[in-house]
């Protein structure tokens, strides 16, 4: 049994416990009678519902909150059923008809479960003693009277229910093997098909199957394990879907309908999506009403179950591929600036489509059809990233040259740089009418300056010798870096702050770690975000995209970085 929620009516019941036992029967039937009277649409103080069951209003005050007439009835069903126990009376006391759970079942030809159903709902039971000396809960005939004459449709209705013949019972597993030997539907679905065409509640033919398949384990109706797949179980299924396993060989492995299958699937299907992280670049092109039409021109055709994978790089394992590959880079066309300002367009609609559809999405109630529009869209969008990263190889092989000199081979400049190149696709800006091979050379450049070790780039004596001159410059160029860092950000602090309103500011400095130094930056998620302004997460993204679009017409392609990066 549950405890008492209201802290007040808790500690009433343990200080009645040291009460006169003849005190304490009498409060007993106080607080059976406040039961009766209490409404769920009403509210009560406490110092009401003490003054009812003892007679006396409370010496201390203990505030002047409410209850709600719902959580007293719940909260008193509690306190009766635990104050009666402490008073328990032997049955022969009564002066009237005391029933016992499964007696009064019997009486009035319901379940156990349908008498236990009524206590909550009002049928009033206390702890009585029985004639073989066991304490336990009984119901006045006076309780049973009162409680048909408030539920007289409730009560009628339990009446009419009368238990499964033996033919209907063979009835209901004919029709379960029948509907079960097709492999369409789920036990969940071939109960509740059967239960709507005999007219019975679904637990009675679940239970009807249930107590069949154990008594006859041989002949059972339901073959499969039923219920929910382990973690485990569940993910070798979507995995071996993954790799082409048909839906039929998954139904017979693992001894599924196919509608169980797919639920499966398309259950792990949302949650890889939901845990997808998708950036893109907002414009308010995008929320024009032929926006779908203007960028994408038609529907995105994708086949079916493709889904949705990583643009990778070129692997370049040797020195011995190295020619190879370039030479292969010399067929690679170049983008025009209108091919790549369309390329770039499409690409982060579609991302934002993915996002837009994505919204609101439960893993545990997504549909198939949904789920397919958003791999669709995000297919697509690595095979717009694909085209863009490689129209840009030659661009990486052309940087990485002019670092050779650094001691690091042209293959692992040219790996990093491809990397870097991915990394530039997200995070261009195509609104602000820059070339992206301007902006993925600075991103290049400047990965190679942050991750190339220095001290590598002179192997000769000389080298060596001056060695301590070049480190003494390294401290000297982190110290001007640090604090131009510092500076940089104490511009864009001021710029946040003319740009953007104050609710706009809260979340911009908080998420993107703007509080604290430049070494040690305070984060906040958006649900923490959400927290502090009384908002939902869903809302603060909102706002979030709103104020980097203002920002972004206010800061260079550098400070932007500084921002988001």
């Amino acid at each position: 049994m549950r405890k008492i929620k209201n802290e007040n009516l808790a500690q009433l019941l343990m200080q009645l416990r040291f009460t006169p036992e003849t005190k304490r029967r009498s409060q007993f039937e106080s607080s059976e009678k406040l039961l009766g009277m209490i409404r769920k649409d009403r509210q009560y103080p406490f110092e009401f519902v003490c003054f009812r069951i003892t007679g006396f209003r409370p010496k201390a005050a203990v505030g002047e909150d409410l209850i709600s007439g719902e959580e007293l009835i719940e909260d008193l069903q509690i306190f009766t059923a635990k104050l009666s126990g402490q008073v328990a009376l032997s049955v022969s006391s009564y002066k009237e008809q005391v029933y016992g759970i499964e007696e009064l079942a019997a009486k009035l030809e319901v379940s156990t479960k349908t008498i236990n159903r009524w206590r909550k709902r009002g049928l009033r039971a206390r702890k009585v003693v029985f004639a073989d000396g066991r304490k336990r809960f009984g119901i006045l005939e006076s309780s049973v009277e009162e409680f048909v004459k408030a539920n007289p449709a409730m009560a009628a209705r339990a009446k009419s229910f009368v238990r499964l013949t033996s033919r209907e019972k063979e009835s209901v597993i004919r029709r379960a093997r029948a509907l079960g030997g097709k492999g369409e539907l789920s036990q969940y679905q071939i109960i509740k098909q059967i239960s709507s065409s005999i007219g019975r509640s679904p637990e009675t033919v679940r239970y009807t199957i249930h107590n069949y398949d154990k008594s006859n384990p041989e002949t059972r109706v339901f073959d499969g394990p039923g219920g929910v797949l382990k973690p485990a179980t569940a993910g070798e299924l979507y995995r071996l879907y993954r790799q082409g396993c048909s839906v039929k060989e998954l139904m017979k492995r693992f001894k599924r309908s196919r509608s169980s299958v797919y639920r499966i699937v398309n259950r792990r299907r949302a949650k890889s999506l939901l845990a997808m992280k998708i950036d893109f670049i907002a414009s308010d092109e995008f929320l024009e009403d032929d926006a779908k039409r203007k960028i994408l021109g038609k529907e995105v055709n994708v086949p079916d179950h493709v889904l949705p994978g990583v643009a990778e790089p070129p692997n370049l394992a040797g020195e011995s591929l190295l020619p190879e590959y370039l030479q292969r880079l010399k067929g690679t066309p170049v983008l025009s600036r209108e091919r790549e300002l369309e390329l770039f367009r499409r690409y982060n609609y579609l991302k934002y489509l993915a996002c837009v559809t994505r919204a609101g999405m439960k893993a545990t109630q997504a549909k198939g059809g949904r789920l397919t529009r958003i791999e669709k869209y995000l297919a697509e969008v690595e095979r717009i990233k694909t085209m863009i990263i490689e129209s840009n190889l030659r661009l990486v092989v052309g940087i990485a040259n002019k670092h050779v000199g650094s001691g690091t081979s042209l293959v692992d400049l040219v790996s990093e740089g491809n990397f870097s190149l991915m990394r530039a696709v997200e995070k261009f800006d195509y609104t602000r009418g820059f070339r992206f091979a301007t902006y993925a050379s600075w991103a290049i450049a400047k990965d190679y300056a942050r991750k190339i070790p220095a001290e590598a780039a002179r192997r000769d004596k000389a080298a060596a010798a001056s060695l301590e001159r070049v480190q003494q410059d390294q401290r000297t160029t982190a110290a001007a870096d640090f604090a131009a860092i510092e500076s940089a950000q104490r511009s864009l602090a001021q710029v946040i702050k003319d740009e953007l309103d104050e609710r706009e500011q809260y979340i911009i400095l908080h998420h993107f770690g703007f509080v604290g130094s430049a070494v040690r930056k305070k984060k906040k998620t958006l649900k923490q975000i959400g927290e502090d302004l009384n908002l939902t997460k869903e809302r603060v993204r909102q706002l979030e995209l709103g104020a980097l679009q203002k920002l972004r017409q206010s800061l260079s392609i550098e400070e932007f970085e500084l921002l988001t990066g």
